[in-house]
């Protein structure tokens, strides 16, 4: 639960980056052509989804990464043409939207994370520096950077699970030239945002689905929210704008 409203910390990144989580999936179909165009109508500055790879080689956007209503198959085993209508690849996204949003991408089949950064660059060579790649393992994060690819690089976990502390973590992310950290929306605190932007490395929280949360994650100094209320959050982010500029 967030914390009783402190100081505000400022934020490393102005303004934070607001990610509409599986698109607008508050008001449409998650993960959907549909949830991604009306979470940017609704003004997300960032869209959110996860990323599996089809047995021919093709990232596709969907959360569970398995098809079928009886005979449950994974994504891993079909190719993108007999998957249904409704799962993007992520080219679809490309040609559908453009590239003129940041894109947080949660790699839940590491064979994908190559193939994505291949797509996204083909879409557009300056999507890197709006490619946000996410997951719990630093190893492999900074497999899918290269010389000619360099994405943004997140470590997506859970502060109960850092063995040795979010210090510790700050600093190996510092060496590995690691982005950003993204924990849910509980864990963080002032102290926290400013433990890892002492670092030089970007904070993100998730499952920031209500005013009080989005307001005190703002003010405590992140740098980009996930939300599946895009209404609420692009409301959020205006008052914690219109606070900077009066202060």
């Amino acid at each position: 639960m967030i914390r009783a409203l402190g100081p505000k910390i400022p934020s490393r990144r102005v303004p934070p980056i607001t990610f509409a989580h599986r698109g607008a999936r508050a008001h449409a179909p998650e993960n959907t052509l549909e949830a991604f165009n009306l979470g940017l109508r609704l003004g997300a500055s960032g869209l959110e989804s996860d990323v599996w790879l089809t047995a021919d080689g093709i990232p596709v956007l969907d959360h569970d990464g398995v098809v079928g209503r009886i005979r449950r198959k994974p994504i891993s085993s079909v190719n993108r043409s007999d998957l249904p209508s409704y799962i993007p690849s992520l080219a679809d996204l490309f040609s559908e939207l453009g590239t003129g949003f940041d894109l947080s991408l949660d790699i839940k089949d590491p064979a994908a994370g190559g193939p994505t950064v291949e797509v996204a660059l083909a879409a557009d060579p300056t999507m890197a520096e709006r490619l946000w790649l996410c997951h719990d393992d630093l190893d492999l994060l900074c497999s899918w950077r290269s010389e000619n690819a360099a994405p943004r690089l997140v470590v997506s976990t859970r502060l109960r699970r850092l063995k040795s502390g979010p210090e510790r973590l700050a600093a190996q992310m510092r060496e590995r030239d690691i982005d950003a950290v993204n924990f849910h929306h509980s864990d963080w605190s002032g102290g926290l945002t400013t433990l890892f932007h002492r670092f030089g490395r970007l904070s993100f929280a998730w499952d920031a689905q209500f005013d009080r949360v989005l307001d005190g994650l703002l003010r405590m100094g992140v740098d980009a929210v996930y939300s599946d209320h895009v209404d609420r959050m692009a409301d959020s982010l205006a008052r914690h704008l219109a606070t900077l500029t009066e202060d």
